[in-house]
């Protein structure tokens, strides 16, 4: 789980540091950056069952902002590929991988808060 835990956080600074030139990285950053932490503190064992919980609940919350452009996206635009080019043109498609980057980290979330638990009962 140490290696996993830190593979995870140094692809989350790697996304965090990818948002520079984001139109909006003074939220993608600290997103990022926050499950960096969380992944590094899993990796030394620092499970914090608050830090896991509230990421998971705000990242789920947050996500929730980006379904009518994930359901434009499938429904109107017939699943167009989302990953053409980098340079999103269409609202739809910059929500459609913002939604899928935030599902993707509420599963880290999840899988960190067993992760804890396992480890906790395992103690």
């Amino acid at each position: 789980m140490r290696a996993l835990n830190i593979i995870l956080g140094v692809l989350f600074v790697l996304c965090a540091a990818l948002q520079y030139n984001d139109a909006d990285p003074h939220i993608w950053i600290p997103i990022y950056g926050y499950a960096a932490v969380v992944c590094f503190m899993a990796a030394a064992k620092r499970y914090n069952k608050w830090m896991i919980l509230v990421g998971a609940v705000a990242y789920f919350i947050y996500m929730l902002n980006f379904v009518p452009g994930v359901e434009s996206w499938f429904f109107e635009h017939g699943g167009e590929n989302i990953a053409q080019s980098m340079k999103a043109t269409k609202p739809w498609i910059e929500e459609t991988r913002e939604f899928f980057g935030l599902l993707i980290l509420v599963g880290v979330f999840v899988f960190q808060y067993f992760c804890m638990r396992r480890y906790s009962a395992g103690r």
